[in-house]
């Protein structure tokens, strides 16, 4: 029943129990976790990616400008973002700067695709780890003991916002097409700007459908979230791991590199710029060669290595100069630390998203931020729409370069996404891409540093080890 407590099975005092999970679901992906419970807490754990993708393989030789289509196939989900990506890599190879209305052009797109993939995160893949849905799929199979706190009426309110919830992300996806050519996977993001044209029509549909967005995410999505952190209290104090952010920045304000969501580094409680040159990845613990370990993307190789001995994840361990770092919605608002919404303030009783301090970094600060976030992005594609020129050119033509190379650094949704390409005889030599989940679910790397996802899973309680609702939570807060 919403509101009674798990009945724990019973662990033996300083005795370790392995518990895995396998698969990980309502994820975007595949993921394996692993962890060891010693006195009801978490004190171990590994986080198994086990998808060999091979992008940058598929990309050798091929021309520059099939980049930022054949990428997009990377995540159905956030397909935008690794559009948006590529594009800027290649914008920065062929030496291209954009129109303001081919920027603003493709503000809009993928800041449609944000909200989307916000609320889809929240209702769609986390939402039931707090609320009960009828006893019908897709809201069954569930955990027995599932920890679910809160009262008929609140639950009831949620499933209802859960069903709505779908309607706001078809809309959202219409909003893409409509200058993007169709979602997931748009045509129109491509070197050079984008190649709808907008016009008056096709922004007023935007706007009409923007506004219906809005409203739910003001008046149903932040407020919801925030209604969670009564019965889940306990949950704004665990799952902290390193407190280390990383931000590329997204969305360009203009053409002189003012981004809406500003890129910084903070690590080991200062703040500092970004340098690229600063970004290795990591492969001891991870299914590729050795000898590849250790690279900045400029320098990446990827050879698989599957039957590596030792090795546990697909996925390598990128470090900003040699820490691991947390990205995604959390390190974006730590970074940018902006005034929280009313709703946000009256809430938590601070003004700014840092004023929570450690409460930030944890499994409910990281949905309050994702929301907060959301807001943000609202604010910004409402200016963004009485910026846009209806019939005004969004596509600066460029030739294919004999040979270049460009990188293209942006935020997915869900963390800091990084494209990287190396042009030789007007063909694709190299291509690298370090993913947004990357920087969270990575394996333990060469110094020994377990991943973000990783070392936030210690000491998160686990009462029930047949029921380890939580592990599935603090997984789920990153969006992985």
């Amino acid at each position: 029943m919403a509101g009674c407590k798990p009945k724990a099975v019973p662990v033996v005092a300083g005795k370790k129990i392995k518990v895995a999970i396998d698969p990980v679901t309502r994820i975007e992906g595949h993921l394996k976790a692993e962890v060891e419970v010693k006195d009801g807490k978490v004190v171990d754990a590994r986080v198994f990616g086990g998808m060999y993708r091979g992008f940058e393989k598929i990309l050798i030789g091929r021309d520059p400008r099939d980049a930022s289509q054949i990428t997009q196939r990377i995540c159905g989900v956030c397909p935008t973002a690794h559009a948006t990506a590529s594009a800027l890599a290649l914008d920065d190879a062929f030496n291209v700067k954009l129109t303001d209305n081919g920027r603003i052009a493709r503000n809009l797109i993928l800041g449609a695709n944000y909200i989307q993939s916000h609320i889809l995160h929240f209702y769609h893949l986390a939402a039931l780890d707090y609320v009960n849905g009828p006893d019908v799929a897709p809201f069954i199979p569930r955990y027995k003991n599932n920890d679910v706190r809160v009262d008929k009426a609140t639950n009831d309110v949620a499933v209802a916002q859960y069903l709505e919830a779908l309607e706001m992300r078809k809309i959202c996806h219409e909003m893409v097409a409509l200058l993007g050519g169709k979602m997931p996977h748009v045509q129109g993001i491509v070197v050079g700007g984008t190649t709808e044209i907008p016009t008056r029509e096709a922004l007023d549909k935007f706007a009409k459908r923007f506004k219906i967005v809005k409203k739910f995410v003001m008046e149903k999505y932040i407020p919801i979230v925030y209604l969670l952190a009564g019965p889940y209290g306990d949950l704004l104090k665990t799952g902290g791991g390193y407190g280390n952010c990383v931000s590329w920045g997204v969305f360009p304000m203009d053409n002189n590199g003012n981004m809406l969501l500003k890129s910084g580094v903070y690590t080991d409680g200062k703040d500092g710029p970004v340098d690229p040159a600063l970004i290795k990845e990591y492969v001891k613990y991870s299914f590729f060669d050795d000898a590849t370990t250790g690279l900045n993307p400029r320098e990446g190789k990827t050879v698989p290595d599957a039957h590596k001995a030792g090795a546990y994840s697909f996925v390598k361990s990128p470090r900003y100069n040699g820490r691991p770092h947390e990205g995604g919605p959390t390190a974006r608002m730590w970074i940018q630390n902006p005034e929280l919404s009313k709703i946000g303030q009256n809430a938590l009783g601070v003004k700014k998203l840092r004023d929570i301090g450690d409460a930030a970094f944890s499994i409910l600060g990281r949905h309050v931020a994702r929301a907060e976030e959301t807001a943000i992005v609202c604010d910004a594609v409402e200016q963004w729409l009485a910026e846009a020129q209806p019939g005004k050119e969004t596509f600066v033509p460029a030739p294919i370069p004999e040979s270049a190379e460009g990188m293209g650094m942006t935020e997915a949704p869900r963390g800091a996404l990084l494209h990287y390409i190396n042009i030789k005889n007007k063909v694709i030599a190299n291509y690298q891409i370090t993913s947004a989940t990357l920087w969270n679910a990575n394996p333990m790397d060469d110094m020994g540093q377990r991943g973000p996802m990783e070392e936030a899973l210690i000491g998160v309680p686990v009462p029930d080890v047949e029921n380890p609702v939580n592990v599935g939570r603090l997984i789920r807060s990153f969006d992985p």
